[in-house]
């Protein structure tokens, strides 16, 4: 019998009619790259489940689909009533098992949540629908199980209900309290995605001190090494050890310089009487693998995410959606990365999700343990 996963974590994508992608169905495992031809939907996969991730943390659906009409997908007819729009949706594994969230969103004539469904060992907690188009909030049901099996009420049209579920159930009934145990499952998944991209042309100049959190294109990478050298010592130096397999030449540390005009640099000690190397003097690829090694190896209170608060840390996980994880990366870059990021996966409180563009790098990717390539096809 299987049983139910400790931390909830996002184990499938439905990309139900996004783009592209029609009937797509994608199993997620601890790491998973994605590989496949230009034109074959990796980054469409990943923007899917970013988008959910916004939903699930309240974001409303015009910050999430700033351009709806390009999720439709090409050839889309018109239903009926002369709408357009798309579907996407999620199972996550938890402490309740298996729970199910499906979407459809109207992108034409205008832009709303059309309906939602959450649902659980066969029973649906949450349905919402659109029942009059000149409304702006949608009609929402979910599951009571007291002397009325059902309570209705209506929700924004451009926001998620089962982001807003936790705010609106009592939690007085054992059906309410399995709503909410769910919808809370979806939400803290969904809350624990951490997008990253490093850009290395915004990471060579000096920056402020900071708070300390990881942005999503890693130029403040100098401020949070100033913070995590000093508090998390055994991950900082596990970074150092993984600087050595990614950058040219010795590494001995990797430090930060604090400038005349308060700002802070990070540099690559290499030891001796060596002159220490300023970061922004390094190639795209050693700045980007170091990026992505810190995120692999630091945690949500030092990423610029916004994990569920009430949540005690050892029941939440981080995934870290990687587009584009081998971009100006060697082959030898690329494999220490990928090792270390199953190495780090399989302690179970973090996942990787990625896509694979070079041939090479998808073959070396197959051969670490504990990584999942799914190969996708126009």
């Amino acid at each position: 019998m299987d049983v139910p996963a400790s931390r909830p974590v996002v184990t499938e994508l439905r990309l139900s009619s996004f783009a592209a992608h029609r009937g797509r169905v994608v199993p997620l495992a601890p790491v998973t790259l994605f590989a496949g031809p230009s034109g074959s939907g990796k980054s469409t996969v990943l923007r899917a489940y970013e988008a959910l991730a916004r939903l699930g943390a309240g974001a409303p659906l015009g910050e999430v689909f700033p351009d709806p009409l390009g999720c439709v997908p090409e050839g889309a007819a018109r239903d009926e009533q002369g709408r357009r729009g798309f579907r996407i949706g999620c199972t996550v594994d938890g402490p309740e098992g298996p729970v199910r969230l499906d979407v459809a969103v109207q992108a034409d004539p205008e832009l709303r949540i059309a309906g939602e469904r959450l649902t659980a060992h066969g029973r649906t907690l949450l349905s919402t629908a659109l029942r009059d188009p000149g409304r702006s909030r949608v009609q929402a049901a979910w599951h009571t199980a007291g002397d009325a099996r059902v309570t209705r009420a209506p929700f924004p049209g451009d926001l998620l209900g089962t982001a807003l579920l936790p705010l609106r159930v009592a939690g007085t009934t054992d059906g309410q309290r399995q709503v909410l145990a769910a919808a809370e499952q979806v939400v803290v998944a969904l809350r624990s995605v951490f997008p990253c991209d490093p850009r290395p042309e915004g990471m060579r100049v000096p920056v402020p001190p900071g708070e300390g959190r990881l942005r999503r294109g890693c130029g403040n990478l100098a401020a949070v090494l100033h913070r995590t050298r000093h508090e998390c010592p055994r991950r900082h130096a596990r970074l150092t050890s993984a600087a050595r397999a990614g950058c040219a030449g010795p590494v001995s540390e990797i430090g930060v310089e604090a400038l005349a005009d308060g700002t802070v640099r990070a540099v690559l000690g290499r030891g001796g009487t060596a002159r220490a190397t300023p970061l922004g003097r390094l190639g795209d690829g050693e700045l980007r693998f170091l990026a992505l090694a810190l995120v692999l190896l630091t945690g949500p209170g030092v990423l610029a995410v916004d994990q569920a608060a009430e949540v005690p840390r050892a029941l939440q996980s981080l995934t870290v959606l990687a587009e584009n994880l081998d971009r100006a990366l060697d082959a030898a870059q690329f494999r220490s990365l990928v090792a270390l990021a199953a190495a780090v996966c399989a302690e179970g409180h973090l996942r990787l999700v990625g896509e694979v563009g070079r041939a090479g790098d998808v073959a070396a990717a197959r051969e670490i343990r504990g990584v999942t390539v799914v190969d996708l096809v126009r």
